[in-house]
């Protein structure tokens, strides 16, 4: 679970040699840029994100994670920064948060999906967050952290591990010995930032055509639920607090830009069903909820609401029920890439490999170089017997996507099912490592250095790999 501790102090990484192997920052001047150039930020941004995956219940759906960057990239190509300058994810936890980290990962929770009624409320919290990361917050708080002592900044690193570990409580205790007013500072330091994070984020809004009323909307939706009936604080105002002066400031912002109506959030509607259904204990409760809600007439979107059904029924193996509801989709929204891959999830469950590799190929040819689409045709052709396919179109799609851990556990099944055992071992390494898990990776790359009739090239390339994880697996150790 990440806690806002996390985002409100993660300067602290930068501090510590055992989480940044180079990320020593000289003093060359007062701007923030100096203290943390962009490559240090994104080469620590990775690194955070090995902890994230480490740490959390990050969603591994394609589909799920393909919306949500998809949206975000549509959001960040009107930021300062662009398109392609951001990694959007998914965290599986029903706490009302979201929160950025360096080098533009950005995460959301499900608890916040299902809060948000629309896409434009969603979409005002990823602007919000994508402004954070635009303006250069991070690394303005690295420059306040300049100031603090080493000790101090040891006593706030190891409350963001236990903060991040455990659900915070530990980690505030831990802050609360001695540090409790340094902390403050730096929470008081990220709160001055959020207005500004509130304008840039309104600006992102107005120019990728969403309401720009949807941010002050959704903060005082929450902020209501909270007033009335002792609601726990969301976590997500708790470290972007609403003050009723904020509110009033962000929608004096937002009359500013003309009034746009709700433009069609279809996309929105299906993700949040699909969130919506995995939060049942059991496939059948799902569908029995959807099919009470369909039969009631209590749904935003009619077909979004079909969607979860549909979802529920393949979970508590119904497939036939669940084909007869998605022909109703399809129907409608032959083109939906989500209709059309959950489709081709459901052949495969029906045991029919040819149409489910077929329907998943179809809908890649649509959408050609599409992440979700990519890894879903992967997965289904080495289900069906395909690992050559797969890792053929694995192997193209891995250089695109360096940062994915699912592209690279797939293609290691790939590869295993195409009897390229180096290139197996090797592509779980790269798995292991981006989770978190850098030992395990070692072996996995002696395990591939053993390989008979391994080329010098290849060898030579896995040693260095091997040598930068032995590296990094010591300093975490120390």
């Amino acid at each position: 679970m990440i806690k806002p501790l996390l985002t409100i102090l993660l300067f602290s990484w930068t501090l510590h040699p055992a989480l940044a192997l180079d990320y020593s920052l000289p003093d060359m001047g007062e701007s923030s840029g100096a203290y943390l150039s962009t490559v240090q930020e994104r080469k620590l941004g990775r690194a955070f994100m090995r902890y994230v995956h480490a740490n959390a219940n990050v969603v591994k759906d394609p589909m799920l994670t393909g919306y949500l960057q998809s949206l975000g990239d549509r959001l960040a190509s009107k930021a300062q920064l662009g398109a392609g300058s951001f990694n959007f994810f998914l965290v599986d936890d029903m706490l009302i948060n979201a929160f950025a980290g360096p080098g533009g990962y950005i995460g959301v929770h499900t608890g916040l999906v299902l809060e948000a009624e629309t896409e434009d409320e969603l979409a005002a919290v990823v602007a919000h967050e994508i402004a954070h990361v635009s303006q250069r917050h991070i690394a303005r708080m690295v420059q306040e952290a300049e100031q603090m002592a080493l000790p101090a900044a040891g006593m706030l690193l190891a409350a963001i591990l236990v903060g991040a570990a455990t659900g915070g409580a530990g980690a505030m205790a831990m802050a609360a010995g001695g540090q409790a007013a340094l902390l403050q500072k730096q929470i008081n330091f990220t709160r001055a930032n959020e207005r500004e994070a509130d304008n840039i984020g309104i600006q992102i809004l107005s120019k990728s055509k969403h309401d720009t009323r949807a941010m002050a909307t959704f903060f005082q939706r929450l902020g209501r639920a909270t007033n009335s009936g002792g609601v726990t604080l969301p976590e997500f105002l708790l470290s972007h607090p609403v003050t009723a002066d904020r509110t009033a400031d962000a929608l004096a912002r937002a009359e500013k830009y003309p009034f746009r109506q709700q433009h069609n959030d279809f996309d929105f509607q299906l993700f949040r069903a699909a969130i919506r259904a995995e939060q049942f204990s059991s496939g059948k409760s799902a569908a029995k909820h959807f099919s009470s809600t369909l039969r009631d007439g209590r749904y935003r979107s009619e077909d979004a609401e079909r969607y979860g059904l549909v979802l529920g029924l393949m979970r508590s193996r119904k497939y036939s029920e669940a084909r007869k509801e998605l022909r109703t989709l399809l129907s409608k929204h032959a083109r939906n890439p989500m209709i059309r891959a959950t489709s081709a999830r459901l052949w495969l469950k029906q045991g029919n490999r040819q149409k489910a590799v077929s329907t998943a190929k179809q809908a890649l040819t649509s959408k050609p170089g599409n992440h979700a689409l990519t890894i879903l045709t992967a997965d289904i052709m080495t289900r069906s017997k395909h690992p050559q396919s797969a890792y053929k179109l694995l192997k193209k799609h891995a250089k695109s996507h360096p940062e994915d851990p699912q592209t690279f556990k797939l293609l290691a099944r790939a590869a295993a099912g195409s009897k390229k055992k180096a290139d197996s071992h090797a592509a779980l390494a790269d798995y292991h490592y981006l989770i978190g898990e850098p030992d395990v990776a070692v072996q996995q790359l002696l395990i591939a250095l053993k390989t008979p009739g391994l080329s010098f090239y290849s060898k030579s390339k896995l040693e260095v790999k091997k040598r930068t994880m032995e590296e990094e697996s010591a300093a975490l150790k120390k």
